[in-house]
This record gives C-alpha cells, structure tokens and sequence, in this order.
C-alpha cells in the first residue's frame, strides 16, 4: 500500500502547492511510482500540470484533482497503483481536509520562518492531531540571512514539535520551474534548490520506511 503525504497549511502564501509539486517530482525522478492528488479548490496544481504536458524532462507522474465525496474513492484507487501519494490539500479546515489527512501517514506542514506562519500554523497541527496522524514541519522559503530561522526552530525545539533537518530557502529557481509546469530538479537539477528537493525527498523516503 503506499505512503501518503498530506502537505497541508492553512495560512495562505506558505508554498504549500509549491511543496506538494516539488516533494512529487523529486521522488518520481528518484524512481518511485508518485501519485499527486490536487484537493485544494484552487487548483493552483491542476493548473501546474496542464503546464507539465509536453515538458520533455518531466518524469512520470500521475496526477488527479478530486473534491468532496470523490476523493475517498480516487485515493483508494490512487493508492493501489502507487509507491508514494503526495496530497496538496485545502487551505482551510474543511471536510475535504479532514478526508485528505485522515487518508494520510504523515502530515508536511511547510512554514516559512516567521511569527505569523507559527501562528497559523496551529489549526494546522490541531486538526492533523485530532485525526492522530504523524506531523513533520518544513521550514520553507527561508532567507540566506538573518536571525529568524534560528528563532522560529528554537521554538519549535521548545514546544518539542519535529521539525525535519532538510529545509527549502527563498530561491526564484522553485518558482520558476513551478511556472514551467515542473519541479525544480527537473528543471535546474545541478542547482542547490534542487539539492534542497533532493533532501527533503529522502527525509519523505525515510519516513515511508519506517
């Protein structure tokens, strides 16, 4: 059966579908058989895929945007054919977001490092909770400088919460590839970004093994 990861945040601008995208191509690219499921009704990564069509270094990936009493079904399916299942769920504590974690193995909670995602970040970490699932933090869009990475993993530390050692700085290559309808180690896969992707994916792998 696979691994599901459901990245889920209810502050908006944390990079969760940036995320869900580069965590889903950097494991296909490893070899896995990646599903990603785009539950947000944004559908910020259905548009990214409609993108992805006719990308020559895209790797295989299979890709659905199920809503509401659809998604049981297209998870059950998903994760038959599937190694890993990478889930970008809705920004807000709804049902379908309930569904997505309650589906899932380990909640990602990508943060960037500030007061604000700290604080948005609760509801997040109370519903992924309450349905007694596995939670792992990524600090996310971090800068090359400054004081505030530090901070913002000292109080996680204090509060015992996981944080994973691999994080993803503020680097224009994830947008980029982001635009291109790719993930940034398939689009720039001799860059640090990449390098970045490369480690958050085998932090994922390990969890998978686990």
């Amino acid at each position: 059966m696979a691994f599901v990861v459901a990245v889920a945040q209810r502050k908006g601008g944390a990079g969760k579908s940036t995320v869900a995208a580069t965590l889903a191509t950097t494991l296909a690219l490893a070899g896995h058989r990646v599903a990603l499921l785009d539950t947000d009704p944004q559908q910020t990564l259905s548009q990214w895929y409609r993108l992805r069509q006719g990308q020559r270094q895209a790797a295989p990936l299979q890709f659905e945007a199920p809503s509401g009493w659809r998604i049981p079904a297209t998870l059950d399916r998903v994760k038959a054919e599937s190694e890993i299942v990478v889930l970008d769920t809705p920004p807000h504590a709804d049902t379908d977001s309930r569904i997505a974690m309650r589906a899932a193995r380990l909640v990602l909670v990508p943060l960037q490092p500030s007061p604000a995602d700290l604080w948005a970040m609760e509801a997040t970490l109370e519903q992924a909770q309450a349905e007694r699932r596995h939670i792992a933090l990524l600090l996310n869009r971090v800068p090359s400088s400054g004081r505030l990475r530090e901070e913002v993993a000292a109080e996680l530390a204090r509060r015992k919460l996981p944080l994973l050692a691999p994080s993803l700085g503020n680097r224009t290559a994830f947008a980029a590839a982001f635009g291109q309808g790719l993930g940034v180690a398939e689009a720039a896969p001799r860059g640090t970004a990449a390098a970045e992707a490369r480690a958050l994916a085998q932090a994922i792998e390990q969890f998978a093994k686990d």
